[in-house]
C-alpha cells in the first residue's frame, strides 16, 4: 500500500475533516519526489512538494470549508491512483480522492447514533377505532387483508383515496410493541391533512389530518414514546402541495381562495404557471402535485420557514426532528433556512435528507449539493448501502459492499455517518423479503405482482439472505431503519403492494425474534453509537469486519458462499459455515454467519 485515505497513518484525519483543522497526509516512501496535487471545486489546482521523513514523504495541512479532489504525482510524471476506484472520482487524473471540509462549527445532534429507527406509514400500521366515517370522495377498507387499490377507476385516474383506518392513537397504544424491537424514532411518512392516503399531496400544513387524529393525538404520542425513549420525526414535504388544498384549491373544497381560482388569490405566487390557471409546473409532471416556488424571496418559504411557520410549530410540540423528502429539489437557500428555523426551535432536532445517491458529491440540477458542509442536513437516507447490502446477499459477492462501505466513510463527516438512516426497505421500495427472494419481476405487471408471494422453498432462502442483510445493517456504521412490517416478514413489491395494512395476525415469528435479537446486541454495545469500522477479509461471499471502541470490539463474520471458512479467534479455531453451533463464541446467528464480541 502506497497511500490509504482510511489508514491514519497515511491520513491523520478519516473520513469529512473540519475546516482549519490541520491534516497530515503520509505516502509510503518507494519514490525520490513527491508532490501533493489539490483542487478545491471552481478553483485552480494547488502543487505542494511532500517533505521526507522515515518512511514516508508528508505534508501538514489546513483547508477552508469546501469540497477537494487530490492526488500525488511521484518522480516528477506518475500519478499515485492505487485503490483511487474505492474512494474518489475517475473520470479525470485530477479526481482522484474526496475531501469534505466541513465548518469547524458543525455538530449533529448525538441522540439518534446507536439508536433504532421505525418507519410507519400512518393509515398502514393500527387502527385504534374500527367505527370511522370517512368523507364520501375517499373509501375505507373493511378488511384489512385487502391489496391497496392501484388500478385505475373509469376516468384512466389512481385516486389513492382508499384508507384502512391507521391512526396516531393506534400507534400509541402499539408503543411497547415497538421498545421490544430497542426502537429509539419513529420516522411517520406525512401526517398533514390531505387527499391521499400516502398524504405528499398535502392540503393543509397547519392542520393535523382528521382521519389520523387531531393535533392533541400528536401531542400526545409525543410526550408517550418519549416516556419510553422514542422521538418522532416527522416528514416535511416542501417540495410541492396538493392540487386539492388550501393554498391551490383546484377543486373548491377549501374554504379559501387557492391559487387556482383567482390570480389575485394570496397563494398565487407560491405556485408557477405557464398559462393560468391550468398550465403549471408540477412535481414530475403529476397535475395533482403542483410544484411550489422556491425562489430567495418565494412566500411559501417564508410560510414554512418564519417565525410562528410550519416548521415552528411543529419542532416546539417536541418532535426530534424532520425528513426533508426529495431534499435534492429544495434549493440550497432553501434547506440552509430549514436548518436555522428548526435549530433556533431545538438544536437537538435531527435534519435527515432523503438523498438516493452519495449526498457529500451529489449534484443536481446542475448544482454541487453542500449537506454536509455545515449549513444544511445532519444525516441523508443511506441508498447507497442498501443496494450494496441487496447486491450482497443476492449476487453473494461482497466487492460492491465493501467499496461502498469505504467511499462512506472517506466522504462522510463522522458524526453524519454513525447518524445515517440505514434503511433496507421503504414506502417508495420492494419490502426487505420480497427483495432478497431473488424473485424475478421484471417484465410483470403491478397485477401480476399483486398474487406473487414467496413458496415455501424460496422463503428459506429469502430468509437466510433477509438475516445476513439485517446483521450488516444493524451492525455497520449508520443507525437502522425497519421499514414497519418488515420485522414480520411482510411482502410485497411496487408501490402500493408495499403499504398493505400491517399483519398482526401474521407474524413470523423466526425472522421476528431475529429482529429483537439483533436489537438487543446493538442496545449492549457502544461500538454502535460511536465506533470505528475495520475491514478484515473480503472474498466473494466471504466478508469479516469489526465494529470498535475503547469499551467493546464486536467482529462479524459472514460467509453466505458455499465453501467452508476458518478464521483464528482467542487461539481457537471457528467454522463460518452451515447450522454447526460453535460453543467458545458469543453470539451464534444461523446459517452460516456468526458474530464474535471481545470485550476491551
Amino acid at each position: 500500500m502506497i497511500y490509504n485515505p482510511l489508514d491514519k497513518n497515511y491520513k491523520s484525519i478519516i473520513g469529512a475533516v473540519p475546516s482549519d483543522k490541520k491534516i497530515k497526509f503520509r505516502v509510503k516512501d518507494y519514490f525520490d519526489s513527491v508532490i501533493f496535487v489539490v483542487r478545491k471545486e471552481d478553483e485552480e489546482v494547488r502543487y505542494y512538494n511532500m517533505n521526507k521523513a522515515y518512511d514516508y514523504f508528508e505534508i501538514e495541512l489546513s483547508f477552508a470549508i469546501g469540497l477537494y479532489f487530490y492526488y500525488f504525482i511521484v518522480d516528477e510524471n506518475k500519478f499515485i491512483s492505487l485503490n483511487s476506484q474505492y474512494f474518489g472520482e475517475v473520470s479525470d487524473a485530477i479526481s482522484v480522492f474526496q475531501l469534505s471540509v466541513y465548518d469547524k462549527d458543525y455538530s449533529v445532534p448525538s441522540w439518534l447514533k446507536g439508536g433504532i429507527i421505525y418507519q410507519i406509514f400512518p393509515d398502514r400500521f393500527y387502527s385504534s377505532n374500527n367505527d370511522k366515517v370517512l368523507p364520501n370522495n375517499k373509501v375505507l377498507h373493511t378488511n384489512l387483508n385487502d391489496t391497496p387499490i392501484y388500478k385505475p377507476n373509469e376516468k384512466g385516474e389512481v385516486l389513492n383515496n382508499d384508507f384502512f383506518g391507521g391512526d396516531l392513537q393506534g400507534i400509541i397504544q402499539k408503543l411497547d410493541y415497538l421498545v421490544d424491537f430497542g426502537v429509539t424514532a419513529i420516522y411517520l411518512n406525512p401526517i398533514f391533512k390531505a387527499y391521499s392516503n400516502h398524504r405528499y399531496d398535502t392540503g393543509d400544513y397547519m392542520t393535523v389530518d382528521p382521519l389520523l387524529g387531531t393535533e392533541e393525538d400528536l401531542v400526545e404520542l409525543i410526550n408517550k414514546a418519549d416516556e419510553v425513549g422514542i422521538k418522532i420525526i416527522l416528514d416535511g414535504v416542501f417540495n410541492h402541495t396538493g392540487c386539492d388544498s388550501i393554498y391551490f384549491n383546484k377543486y373548491d373544497n377549501y374554504d379559501s381562495v387557492g391559487a387556482y381560482q383567482n390570480a389575485n388569490s394570496p397563494y398565487r405566487y407560491w405556485f408557477d404557471f405557464i398559462k393560468y390557471p391550468k398550465v403549471y409546473n408540477s412535481w414530475w409532471g403529476i397535475k395533482t402535485l403542483p410544484a411550489v416556488n422556491k425562489g430567495k424571496k418565494s412566500p411559501f418559504i417564508d410560510f414554512i420557514c418564519n417565525e410562528n411557520g410550519v416548521l415552528e410549530r411543529y419542532t416546539k410540540l417536541g418532535i426530534g426532528g424532520w425528513r426533508l423528502d426529495v431534499v435534492d429539489e429544495l434549493p440550497a437557500h432553501f434547506v440552509e433556512r430549514i436548518r436555522k428555523a428548526v435549530k433556533k426551535c431545538n438544536k437537538d432536532a435531527i435534519i435527515i435528507g432523503e438523498v438516493w445517491e452519495d449526498a457529500s458529491n451529489k449534484i443536481s440540477y446542475g448544482n454541487r449539493r453542500k449537506y454536509f458542509l455545515g449549513d444544511e442536513l445532519d444525516s441523508v437516507m443511506n441508498y447507497p448501502l442498501k443496494e450494496a447490502i441487496l447486491n450482497f446477499v443476492l449476487e453473494k459477492d461482497a466487492k460492491k459492499l465493501s467499496l461502498t462501505i469505504k467511499q462512506l466513510i472517506d466522504h462522510y463527516p463522522k458524526d453524519v455517518l454513525n447518524s445515517t438512516m440505514n434503511l433496507l426497505a421503504t414506502h417508495d421500495t420492494y419490502r426487505l423479503l420480497s427483495a432478497v427472494s431473488g424473485v424475478n419481476t421484471i417484465g410483470k405487471t403491478k397485477e401480476q405482482m399483486e398474487s406473487l408471494f414467496l413458496t415455501k422453498d424460496i422463503m428459506v432462502d429469502a430468509i437466510i439472505n433477509l438475516k445476513v442483510a439485517t446483521l450488516l445493517q444493524f451492525t455497520l456504521l449508520g443507525v437502522p431503519s425497519i421499514y414497519y412490517g418488515d420485522e414480520i416478514g411482510m411482502q410485497g413489491y411496487v408501490d402500493p403492494l408495499n403499504r398493505r395494512y400491517f399483519s398482526w395476525n401474521n407474524i413470523n415469528e423466526d425472522i421476528s425474534n431475529w429482529y429483537k435479537k439483533l436489537a438487543s446486541i446493538r442496545r449492549r454495545y457502544s461500538a454502535f453509537e460511536n465506533g470505528e469500522y475495520q475491514e478484515v477479509y473480503v472474498n466473494g461471499g466471504k466478508f469479516i469486519y469489526k465494529i470498535f471502541n475503547k469499551e467493546s470490539e464486536i467482529l462479524i463474520g459472514i460467509n453466505i458462499s458455499k465453501t467452508p471458512f476458518k478464521i483464528s479467534f482467542d487461539g481457537q479455531m471457528t467454522e463460518l459455515i452451515g447450522d454447526k453451533v460453535v460453543e467458545n463464541i458469543y453470539e451464534f446467528l444461523p446459517q452460516s454467519f456468526c458474530v464474535f464480541v471481545k470485550n476491551s
